[in-house]
């Protein structure tokens, strides 16, 4: 009399995609004792689980993936000559480097780090027509992004001082005659940007068109004429 064996009662599957029967098949094959059987075997298995997924023989080292995934499945205890490097636990289970994130608390939040990047190019440059020029837009921007926190009105001389700060007193328009521009048209210009949203069709329209259709249907006893 056979015993029934549940799923609930069977180890798990390392890779589930190919299903319990290739898992059984590589298990039996980490078994044999003949190195030429299990190297004969190992290809067989390679081939079938290949098979499984057609769609994906053109695709670059898919060969090397299925080779891969056998000494996976196998926990790493098959031993057969491979085509390719074989894969150890060491290396698949390898954290990844910890990135270096940009600085995560600088002293005015509201400017951003692209700004201090911006200054920090800024102050690389040669003085001239053209790092005025930047040293003017690097300015307004800071008054653009000060107004998101206070909606009101931001004086050009606090951004001028924020700037110095910022720069290391490499950039200094404290001095400058011509002022940013106005508060309420940065505001204005942001405003308009947030309100642009697609066209879309409206709760109503498709309310009107609903009904439109289902008139027709009761004018036409539930018949479609052409």
């Amino acid at each position: 009399m056979t015993t029934l064996e549940y799923n609930t009662e069977r180890p798990a599957l390392l890779i589930p995609e190919y299903g319990r029967h290739i898992q059984k098949m590589i298990e039996k094959a980490v078994l044999l004792e003949d190195r030429n059987v299990r190297n004969r075997t190992a290809r067989s298995i390679v081939a079938v689980m290949g098979n499984l997924f057609p769609h994906l023989r053109d695709v670059p080292d898919f060969q090397h993936k299925l080779w891969d995934q056998l000494f996976i499945m196998s926990d790493f205890k098959l031993d057969v000559d491979s085509p390719y490097e074989k894969p150890t636990r060491s290396t698949l289970y390898k954290r990844p480097d910890r990135l270096q994130y940009p600085q995560a608390h600088p002293k005015y939040r509201f400017y951003g780090n692209v700004i201090i990047r911006m200054i920090e190019t800024c102050c690389k440059w040669e003085k001239g027509e053209l790092r005025e020029a930047l040293e003017y837009s690097i300015a307004n921007h800071m008054k653009k992004s000060f107004l998101t926190w206070n909606k009101e009105s931001v004086d050009d001389s606090v951004v001028f001082e924020h700037l110095y700060e910022l720069s290391g007193g490499e950039i200094d328009l404290r001095r400058r005659k011509e002022d940013l521009t106005d508060s309420q048209s940065l505001i204005r210009t942001k405003m308009n940007l947030t309100k642009r949203t697609p066209t879309t069709t409206s709760h109503y329209g498709q309310g009107q068109q609903k009904k439109g259709f289902t008139n027709y249907k009761k004018n036409n006893n539930g018949r479609f004429q052409n």
